[in-house]
């Protein structure tokens, strides 16, 4: 017996998790799965990267009833990126399983196909709380028979300013129910809603922190504001990553940047709120199969991103805080390989920096770096092509150029395998 069915998962379940290559539940999976499947109230406090999303659908395929084509079970989600994501991963598991109709709900999308696939019954459904308020004041979807309710990635949501929005979402739904609360931080906030709207419910907790500082080779490299711009792409040519994500603070600095990356010759592109849809999935496409070197992204639309082959991340602008520092390089050393996280600390964000020490309980290793600053941006300005660079840089276009390739070869072998189940 596998320890999946240990946990009280169903044969027919655990075939398909051996088919996706999932053979050993995480400490996240094996504490919370069983509780879930009693029906019990579970407020989890888990980073990403913990396999939380699987603690969560699992206990919810084994109890949907096929046989009721009412919404059953009902995951809100910040983000239309996790939103596809929790999506991708409840299809990849039910593809040979038949019966179950599941359903994302985010805005970007047709608002009349979702009204018309909502009328054809859905046993799940995987929401932004946005479109969800817009669907319920239209009136197509309805709540009241939801007995299964999960809050992914609550303090996100309290971040985002959508706890009023999420009371609204939970009044709707069945007053017997249970309820799943899934966070990676528990302000004050997301303790009273829990407080509110669960009844009784069990702690579930998983430190991830120290996996964190493990598995991820971290560096601080002192700069100035008028300096950080020459000192990442200094930083960029140094360390030459396969493919890295920069965060910044918001997304006029995020899209600033990007431009300027472009203007010197580096494969970039940007990540933010203000792109449509189609234009963000363009983007991760790109990334996902190598095309691109660079992502520049804001906290928010990278939150939930699981992109293999990240290798390094370089926080352009300093977190605030602990919980949001681990998040952002979270994305590189995912599944325990190595990966180089690089922030960038000017004078004024000396007080965050020592705020993240404390927090994740270790000093940073120091770097020191110079750069002369230019602030031309001409084609003058790119990155200077000595003979031997030029040899480097082409044995490196070449090593790119086969990753690109394998990426791109793996991705057609997975939507092939998709598209068979």
């Amino acid at each position: 017996m596998s320890r999946f069915q240990e946990i009280g998962v169903s044969k027919a379940v655990v075939e398909q998790l051996h088919a996706n290559g999932i053979t050993e539940p995480t400490p996240i999976q094996e504490q919370a799965v069983p509780v879930l499947l009693k029906g019990t109230d579970v407020i989890a406090q888990a980073q990403t990267g913990t396999g939380k999303t699987l603690a969560f659908i699992l206990p919810i395929l084994e109890r949907i009833d096929l046989s009721n084509p009412e919404i059953q079970a009902l995951i809100v989600t910040p983000t239309r990126e996790l939103a596809l994501q929790i999506t991708t991963e409840v299809k990849k598991l039910t593809a040979e399983l038949a019966g179950y109709k599941i359903l994302s709900v985010y805005g970007g999308q047709d608002v009349e196909q979702q009204m018309k696939k909502l009328k054809g019954g859905q046993h799940m459904v995987i929401a932004t709380p946005g479109r969800l308020l817009d669907h319920l004041r239209r009136e197509t979807i309805d709540l009241s028979r939801v007995s299964m309710l999960v809050l992914d990635e609550a303090d996100q949501m309290l971040h985002m300013g959508f706890l009023p929005e999420v009371e609204t979402i939970i009044k709707q739904t069945a007053q017997k129910r249970q309820t799943m609360l899934f966070s990676a931080t528990m302000p004050k906030e997301i303790r009273t809603l829990a407080k509110r709207y669960m009844h009784e419910p069990v702690d579930v907790r998983v430190k991830s922190t120290q996996i964190t500082v493990e598995e991820i080779k971290q560096i601080v490299v002192e700069t100035t504001d008028r300096a950080k711009q020459a000192m990442l792409r200094h930083l960029i040519d140094t360390y030459r990553p396969f493919m890295a994500i920069i965060f910044c603070r918001t997304k006029r600095r995020a899209s600033t940047l990007n431009e300027a990356l472009l203007s010197f010759g580096y494969e970039s592109d940007e990540l933010h709120g203000d792109l449509t849809q189609a234009k963000r999935e363009a983007v991760l496409k790109k990334f996902r199969e190598a095309k691109l070197q660079l992502l520049v992204a804001t906290d928010v639309a990278a939150r939930g991103l699981d992109i293999e082959g990240v290798t390094h991340v370089f926080n352009y602008d300093i977190p605030h805080d602990a919980e949001s520092y681990i998040h952002r390089i979270g994305r590189t050393g995912r599944a325990g390989g190595d990966g180089l996280a690089i922030t960038l600390v000017a004078p004024k964000d000396r007080m965050h920096l020592d705020i993240i020490e404390k927090g994740i309980q270790m000093r940073i290793e120091r770097k020191e770096a110079t750069v002369t600053v230019n602030t031309r941006t001409n084609e003058n300005n790119r990155r200077p092509q000595t003979s031997a660079r030029k040899e480097e840089d082409a044995g490196y276009r070449q090593r790119r150029e086969q990753n690109i390739k394998r990426n791109v070869e793996r991705a057609k072998k997975h939507n092939k395998r998709n598209k068979r189940k």
